[in-house]
């Protein structure tokens, strides 16, 4: 008998763990794999090469510095030197946009992209309005869930509200932007892991967009120091040190509970030895939507979930030399880099998946981590100059994989490869490095792929589509039937902190949970507040 039994050990069921523990509750964590972490783990995928990838999940940005403290991770990330870099080709020529290194050369860039400043100063004050809100949404994602009109009247500005809450995206980025490079820039933030149209009438793009310029209230993208392993494995550290029993290898095939809340549910459990099960107060599923239907024995959710990704890990000797040659390939390599990613490429792209074909130009965007991080190299490695890059690639629904995942797998592999040689002045092919059996270091996922090795339903990165930070029912909503759209699916994940089941005493803390997806750790933290009844 437990308090708590979480299933999952996932960064966000570890967040729970460690709060939990710390509040003098007994707490046992299941876990199907052999190791803790889920997609947040680093790993050497290329056999005898002493590079630690962040295999699945790179990135932070939601992780509030609230948890960090909180739980006295020994963890940090680091800025990247620039925002992004935007290869392109016009008239012939080779050029690029380069944003964030400073003020001054990204106003050149702008200028020596579009003839003029006028696009640059719009790119201010579109950020500076989406900063604006960032700074009022971001606190809010560890508090008790707000209504819409809470939200709504804590942002304060009703021209931002209609602008990210309301409109489709392609709308704004229209209205402030004509340089179509630019304006697929801008959109990208509202397509990373989400399979949707700039108008798409359900603001499915909308809600993507606002959680990757919320985080931290500026919306900044670090890299984890060490991995992104380095984040699960103090969490799992800090969840031990509280007394939290964490037992990998257990795979969790159901929830008995009565329904009421009264009598402590069973959870039951499987291990190579046989089966088991164990009671709790409360059950906290760091898992999907789906997978928590399963386990409690109900219909899934409806419409499934399905990701649109392929994400691709390579090791570099060396770093490529680019067509551009007023960039330093550091520097383009720095921050973000765009492939494919004009806004009229982005709208092609999505229409021929929507269609049932792969995109005939796929577009994509890469970041180097071992340039802001060399520590996940060995130091022989360093020293070589050897360089990681990840690339993540867009409008590849998991539907197009159905029928032949590995020869669709490599045909678009080969095709996004040859998006990005287009930029560059030598093949990426000749610049990987090879593993201990003479294997170029490069693998590729596609959203099957991490089904199958992750369990994420369809892929999809964030278990679900992202939902709108707020709560229905507060008589808010304003006729244009955005109100409802993106909250709880099937009654799981509502509620007082969006994590909420309509089983007392189970809880969803995995990233289908309102406000959950990327790595935060937000649902991990909510719903141990509402185990604890805060």
């Amino acid at each position: 008998m437990y308090d708590d039994v979480i299933v999952g050990g996932g960064h966000n069921g570890l967040v729970a763990a460690a709060y939990l523990a710390r509040a003098g509750r007994s707490v046992l964590v299941l876990e199907r794999l052999g190791r803790t972490g889920g997609a947040a783990v680093s790993t050497r995928p290329f056999a005898g090469v002493d590079a630690r990838l962040s295999r699945y999940s790179y990135l932070v940005s939601l992780l509030p510095a609230k948890i960090v403290r909180d739980l006295g991770l020994d963890f940090a990330v680091r800025r990247r030197a620039v925002s992004s870099y935007t290869p392109v080709e016009r008239g012939g020529r080779h050029g690029g946009l380069l944003v964030g290194a400073d003020e001054a050369r990204t106003r050149e860039s702008f200028a020596r992209l579009t003839g003029s400043d006028r696009e640059y100063d719009n790119w201010r004050a579109f950020y500076g309005t989406v900063r604006q809100v960032a700074g009022k949404v971001f606190p809010t994602l560890t508090e008790p869930l707000p209504t819409r009109a809470e939200l709504r009247a804590r942002v304060g500005d009703e021209t931002a509200w209609r602008m990210l809450f309301e409109e489709p995206l392609g709308r704004a980025v229209e209205g402030h932007f004509d340089d179509d490079l630019v304006r697929g820039v801008v959109l990208t933030d509202g397509l990373i892991g989400t399979f949707a149209d700039a108008h798409d009438p359900s603001l499915t793009q909308n809600r993507c967009f606002l959680y990757h310029v919320i985080g931290g209230g500026t919306g900044d993208w670090d890299v984890p120091v060490g991995g992104m392993g380095a984040l699960t494995d103090a969490l799992a550290g800090a969840a031990r040190a509280a007394g939290a029993q964490i037992a990998t290898g257990h795979e969790v095939l159901r929830i008995d509970t009565d329904g009421t809340g009264t009598e402590p549910a069973e959870v039951v459990f499987r291990t190579a030895t046989g089966e088991g099960r164990v009671a709790a107060r409360t059950v906290l599923v760091n898992a999907s939507p789906r997978a928590l239907a399963e386990l409690l024995g109900q219909e899934p959710p409806s419409p499934p979930a399905e990701g649109a990704q392929l994400k691709v890990n390579m090791l570099l000797r060396r770093l490529p030399r680019l067509r551009d040659t007023s960039v330093d390939p550091r520097e383009a390599f720095g921050g973000t880099f765009h492939i494919a990613e004009g806004y009229a490429e982005l709208a092609r792209a999505h229409a021929e998946a929507a269609a049932g074909e792969l995109p005939s130009v796929p577009p994509s965007e890469i970041y180097c981590h071992s340039l802001t991080d060399p520590t996940i190299l060995g130091p022989e490695l360093v020293e070589q100059g050897y360089q990681t890059l990840t690339l993540f690639g867009l409008h590849t629904p998991a539907r197009l994989f159905e029928k032949d995942n590995r020869g669709t797998r490599e045909v678009l592999l080969t095709a996004t490869l040859a998006q990005l040689d287009a930029h560059l002045a030598e093949p990426i092919t000749d610049c990987l490095a090879f593993d201990a059996d003479g294997r170029p270091c490069i693998e590729a996922k596609t959203p099957l792929d991490l089904e199958r090795e992750l369990r994420l339903p369809g892929g999809h990165i964030f278990h679900r589509d992202l939902s709108w930070p707020y709560r229905d029912g507060d008589g808010g909503g304003d006729g244009d039937g955005s109100a409802g759209a993106g909250s709880a699916v099937a009654g799981f994940g509502s509620g007082r902190w969006g994590v909420e089941t309509p089983y007392p005493g189970v809880l969803l803390c995995g990233a289908g949970a309102v406000r959950g997806g990327g790595v935060s750790g937000v649902p991990g933290h909510n719903a141990a507040m509402a185990a604890l009844g805060h």
